[in-house]
């Protein structure tokens, strides 16, 4: 099995269960072009199986170079048009063993954005979501400041670290099965509290190394290891896996 099958098949897409062309290209041992050949032929199903009324179009995604070899499109589907596009393919016992395991994926997602809503819902959440917001505004204050420390220094591409100071933070804290737009507005009360903490800890990081002069790049350095010294302490957490019991 390639790692690509190994990470879940369905994954959370404008708030809905939806599993690309290319992974299930994996998952029953097909060509993706082979694949997007097969939907085109029967778009018309598919278009009528689609959540989005009205919709006479795929939802596509760009898949990065570096999981397809070069950049292509996917085909973002629902559970229903991946059910009906598992029904076109002749069954083996790969096919059956993967039809399997994207039925589990999409009950489990399904269950998770339930989970996640009520989640929201609740007023101890909301209050630690509300004053992480604070923590997590101080942080941004600090990265602002760094970002001008850097680009005085010579970087050019000092903006960046908006997003890697926060890849690397997030990366450090939980196992991570999908990319969010925001991944804090569906965390547990305990991850919201973790990551606070992360934040503050790469605040008083990058503060003390400007504060020393120190090369820009060693500022990120300096606050990296210092998230991963805290993450040593705590422990790395699932995001999708965590129950709701876990964040009380």
């Amino acid at each position: 099995m390639s790692d690509l099958v190994k990470i879940s098949p369905v994954e959370i897409f404008d708030n809905e269960p939806r599993s690309g062309t290319w992974v299930i290209a994996q998952g029953f041992n097909r060509g993706h072009h082979d694949v997007i050949k097969l939907i085109k032929k029967h778009q018309d199903r598919f278009f009528r199986l689609e959540n989005k009324r009205n919709l006479n179009q795929f939802i596509l995604r760009r898949v990065p170079a570096k999981k397809a070899g070069r950049p292509i499109d996917e085909i973002m589907l629902n559970e229903q048009q991946s059910i009906f596009l598992g029904t076109l393919f002749r069954n083996t016992e790969k096919v059956l063993d993967f039809k399997e395991r994207l039925a589990g994926e999409f009950v489990r997602q399904r269950v998770w954005i339930t989970n996640a809503i009520q989640q929201q819902k609740n007023p101890d959440w909301q209050n630690v979501r509300r004053d992480g917001k604070i923590v997590y505004k101080q942080k941004t204050s600090i990265i602002k400041d760094f970002v001008e420390y850097a680009t005085m220094q010579g970087s050019k591409s000092a903006k960046r670290y908006y997003c890697n100071l926060a890849n690397m933070e997030n990366s450090a804290l939980f196992f991570l099965e999908q990319r969010f737009k925001n991944i804090r507005s569906i965390l547990t009360i305990k991850q919201l509290m973790q990551i606070s903490t992360a934040d503050d800890v790469i605040e008083k990081a990058l503060k003390e190394g400007m504060d020393q002069g120190l090369h820009y790049r060693s500022c990120y350095r300096l606050a990296k290891s210092r998230v991963t010294a805290f993450t040593e302490i705590i422990g790395k957490s699932p995001v999708l896996s965590v129950t709701l019991k876990e964040g009380f």
